[in-house]
C-alpha cells in the first residue's frame, strides 16, 4: 500500500496521536509512517522548507559550490565519513538529509544528547547485516556529536575506519576540542559559516512562495525591507528567520481571511516577530576564545574601530567585563612595554575602575582603555626579554652572582671577596660607572626599539655604553 501524500501540510492527524496500530488493524510499518507523517505535518515552517537536493541548498560554496570538493564526493557516490561543524541554522542537519535522499543507503538519525550507546551499537550491528546480506551501506547521521563524551565516541571507531558505517556527524563546537583524534582521523572536517543575507533572503522567499510546504496559501504580501531585517537580525541562521517569518504570518492570517485579504507583512511586523538580535557566543567555548583573540590583536594591530567593535560584543553576549580588563592589562605590557609607559597605568586604572562601578558604567572605561591601547606605540621588546632570560634559566647553566654584586653585611664576607669593586654610580661622571660587569655573561635581553618613549630609551642606553667606553679609555675616576 502506497501512503499518499497529505493533501495540506496543516491539516489534521489528531486521530492518530493516542492510537495504536492494533485499533485501527493496521501494519506497524504503515503506522509509523503514518505517525511520521502526521509529525512533519505539524513541523515548523524551518523544517518542511528544508532543501532536499544541491540544487535547493543555499549556502556554504566554499565545499559544496560547483566543482567543489563535497559537491564532487556526493556526486561521484563516494561518500566517506564526514564532520560538519559550525553555527546553528547553518545547514548542518539539511545537508546529511539532503545526502541521505542522494545516497542509496540506509539512513538513521539520531541526537547524541538523547541516544545512548545501546542505540548507536544496534544501529551499527543492523549496518554490518545489511551490508553482509545485500551489499547496501548505512548513513549514521548524529546531531550535537560533542555531546558524546570519549569513551561514548570512540564506539564509533572501529566500524568507521573499516566502512562498515559512513558517519555523518553535526556540531556546534569546535570539533578539533570536542571530538576524539582518533576520530577525527578517520573522517573530513568541513567548516560551516553563517549563512549570507542574501542566501537567507533567497530562502525566505522561497518560503513564501511554496504552496505545499510553505506559507503560499496565505497569500502574503512580504516588503524587501522587511526581509532583509530578518536576514539581518538572524545573524545567518536560517531556523531563526524562517521561524520569525512563520509568527508574523499566522498572527495575521486568520484576521486576513476573515477581511478576504492577504496578508501584508512589512517592516514593522518582521521586527516584531525576531524581536531581540540573539549573539552566538558562548562563554566557555570557541566563540569566547576567538573574540578576545580578534579584540588582542587588534589592539596590538594598532585598529581602534575593531578593537571596539569586538569589545561591544563582548560586553553585548555577557562576557565578564573583568576577564576583559585583565587582558587589557597584559597587552599594555606584553605589546605596548616602554614603548608608552603610561598605557600600564591607564590599563591599572581601567581594572579598578570597573572592578568598582561595574556594569553597564563600565563599558566607557573599558573602551577608553582598550581604545587607548590600540592607538598607542608598540614594542614587545620588554616581553620578549624576560621569555628569552626566563628560557635560559631554564635550559642553560645557571649564572652565579658576581662577587662584587654579593650583598657583604658581615666582615667575613668582606674576606671572601663579596661586595669588593663594586663601583657607586652616582659617584661617577653621568651616573654611569665606567668598568662594571653586572651580568658574568655576556647576553643583550633587552634591544628597545626606535618607537614612542623606547626610542628615548635606546638613545639613553647607547649613551651609557658611550660613557663607560670613553671611561675605560679615560680611566674616569669618581666625580
Amino acid at each position: 500500500m502506497k501512503i499518499q501524500p497529505h493533501p495540506h501540510p496543516y491539516a489534521s492527524h489528531e486521530r492518530f496521536a493516542a492510537a495504536s496500530p492494533l485499533q485501527y488493524n493496521i501494519p506497524v510499518d504503515l503506522f509509523k509512517q503514518l505517525e511520521v507523517s502526521a509529525v512533519a505535518a505539524h513541523a515548523p515552517l524551518a523544517v518542511r522548507m528544508r532543501p532536499r537536493t544541491l540544487e535547493e541548498f543555499c549556502g556554504q560554496e566554499a565545499f559544496l559550490g560547483e566543482g567543489r570538493m563535497l559537491r564532487r564526493m556526493i556526486q561521484a557516490g563516494r561518500l566517506t565519513s564526514v564532520v560538519f561543524f559550525g553555527p546553528p541554522g547553518s545547514g548542518k542537519t539539511t545537508l546529511a538529509n539532503v545526502i541521505a535522499r542522494h545516497f542509496d543507503c540506509e539512513f538513521h538519525q539520531v541526537n547524541a544528547a538523547s541516544a545512548s550507546v545501546k542505540e548507536v551499537r544496534e544501529i551499527i550491528d543492523g549496518a554490518r547485516a545489511l551490508l553482509a546480506s545485500s551489499g547496501r551501506r548505512t548513513v549514521l547521521f548524529i546531531d550535537e556529536l560533542h555531546r558524546f563524551n570519549r569513551a561514548q565516541q570512540d564506539v564509533l571507531l572501529n566500524d568507521v575506519e573499516i566502512g562498515t558505517i559512513i558517519l555523518i556527524a553535526a556540531t556546534t563546537e569546535n570539533p578539533f576540542f570536542s571530538i576524539n583524534s582518533p576520530l577525527l582521523s578517520r573522517s573530513t572536517v568541513f567548516e560551516f559559516t553563517a549563512l549570507l543575507e542574501a542566501d537567507v533572503v533567497a530562502l525566505l522567499r522561497r518560503a513564501l512562495s511554496d504552496h505545499e510546504r510553505g506559507l503560499g496559501r496565505f497569500d502574503v504580501r512580504a516588503t524587501d525591507e522587511a526581509l532583509l531585517h530578518l536576514a539581518t537580525v538572524c545573524d545567518g541562521d536560517a531556523r531563526r528567520a524562517l521561524t520569525a517569518l512563520e509568527v508574523g504570518v499566522l498572527s495575521q492570517a486568520a484576521r486576513a481571511a476573515a477581511g478576504g485579504e492577504g496578508v501584508v507583512f512589512d517592516l514593522p511586523i518582521a521586527q516584531e516577530s525576531i524581536q531581540q538580535k540573539a549573539l552566538q557566543y558562548d562563554q566557555a567555548g570557541e566563540g569566547h576564545y576567538d573574540t578576545i583573540s580578534a579584540f588582542i590583536k587588534s589592539m596590538r594591530g594598532s585598529d581602534p574601530d575593531a578593537t571596539v567593535y569586538w569589545l561591544a560584543k563582548m560586553l553585548v553576549a555577557g562576557e565578564d567585563p573583568m576577564f576583559i580588563a585583565r587582558r587589557i592589562a597584559i597587552l599594555a605590557s606584553e605589546d605596548i612595554g616602554n614603548a608608552d609607559p603610561r598605557a600600564i597605568s591607564v590599563a591599572a586604572a581601567a581594572y579598578e575602575i570597573v572592578h568598582r562601578i561595574g556594569m553597564p558604567e563600565g563599558q566607557l572605561t573599558l573602551a577608553q582603555a582598550a581604545i587607548y591601547m590600540a592607538c598607542a606605540p608598540k614594542s614587545n621588546r620588554s616581553a620578549a626579554a624576560i621569555w628569552e632570560a626566563t628560557a635560559d634559566v631554564k635550559n642553560n647553566r645557571t649564572a652565579a652572582v658576581p662577587k662584587h654584586l654579593r650583598n657583604a653585611p658581615h666582615s667575613g664576607m668582606k674576606s671572601l671577596g663579596y661586595g669588593v669593586g663594586y663601583q657607586y654610580s652616582h659617584e661617577f661622571a653621568g651616573g654611569v660607572s665606567p668598568d662594571q660587569d653586572y651580568l658574568g655573561v655576556d647576553r643583550q635581553y633587552y634591544q628597545p626599539t626606535d618607537r614612542g618613549y623606547e626610542k628615548h630609551i635606546k638613545e639613553y642606553l647607547d649613551w651609557a655604553a658611550k660613557m663607560r667606553e670613553d671611561g675605560k679609555q679615560g680611566g674616569a675616576k669618581p666625580e
